[in-house]
């Protein structure tokens, strides 16, 4: 056991999985756009702040991006189940609460925002959702005080960490082959955020900062109903209708979705090899064949 956590911190496995979800994201968008990748490479401590639009695929996109370990405030009532407590602990999430979870879970919120002041101290990188929401649109919500406590927990302790302004937007908020926009701005503030007005001033600015990094893209998605179409219509199908079903009345479906099919796709390309097996296919065909399913079924959108 004791091996195990030793090679876990040696491989950095969060680092798979980040490549992993970037490869997937390949097949699961037609496109996303980064503007200002050169940020992306950021080193020490790092404040990210970012819109809300589509739930945790919006933490997923932007920690694959970022080529460092990103660590992100969270929704918290998604954590009360041990499972998902532990999946999203994994994943480098920590949570925080809002006023309809229940006010007995606002004092955990002191725990979240003294966890990240220790994380930015340490030289990692944090992300905020500012407007502390998600209501599947791109108008910007009011902003919450997490952000700015988080500064000021720093900015007492003499930590002025780089802050990012990170807009992402969707041409669609539901289902696969969408096109992404992601632009990155560095923030300048140049004074400590000490009292309430500095709070207020701070957060007049990263609005209309985040308002002008929002940038919806204008193509439409267009399907095309060809070979990969075909192939994957009855797999995608049942896996959609179930996300539907599941997360009916929520903002989870496309996260939810991306997660599913992540987890699934394995499994999918298990069967077609298993039947192509059977029907005594020689296996190099085989192989081949596996490698462009995927590529056929990217091609299924533009």
């Amino acid at each position: 056991m004791v091996r195990f956590f030793y090679i876990y911190e040696k491989i950095e496995l969060i680092f798979v999985l980040k490549y992993l979800i970037r490869v997937a994201l390949y097949f699961f968008c037609t496109k996303v756009h980064v503007k200002n990748k050169h940020l992306l490479q950021s080193k020490g401590p790092l404040l990210i702040i970012a819109n809300h639009p589509n739930s945790f695929l919006d933490a997923i996109i932007l920690g694959a991006y970022y080529n460092r370990r990103v660590y992100f405030l969270a929704r918290g009532d998604v954590f009360k189940k041990s499972l998902y407590r532990i999946i999203l602990g994994s994943l480098n999430m920590i949570p925080v609460y809002r006023l309809r979870e229940g006010k007995e879970n606002l004092h955990l919120n002191e725990f979240a925002f003294q966890k990240s002041i220790e994380l930015i101290k340490k030289g990692e990188a944090v992300l905020i959702f500012i407007e502390g929401t998600c209501i599947n649109n791109h108008e910007l919500q009011p902003f919450k005080k997490g952000c700015t406590r988080i500064l000021e927990g720093l900015h007492k302790i003499n930590i002025i960490p780089t802050i990012h302004i990170a807009g992402i937007a969707y041409n669609g908020l539901r289902g696969i082959g969408k096109k992404i926009n992601i632009v990155i701005t560095e923030f300048i503030f140049s004074q400590k955020i000490e009292s309430a007005s500095d709070k207020v001033l701070f957060n007049k600015i990263v609005f209309r900062q985040l308002q002008h990094n929002i940038i919806i893209p204008s193509q439409v998605t267009n399907l095309h109903k060809g070979l990969g179409y075909y192939i994957h219509w009855p797999y995608y199908t049942i896996i959609k209708y179930f996300v539907a079903k599941k997360t009916k009345g929520t903002v989870f479906f496309d996260s939810v979705l991306f997660s599913l099919l992540l987890v699934t796709y394995p499994i999918l390309l298990l069967l077609i090899f298993i039947m192509l097996y059977v029907l005594g296919i020689s296996l190099p065909i085989i192989l081949i064949t596996l490698l462009l399913v995927p590529i056929i079924s990217k091609n299924s959108f533009s």
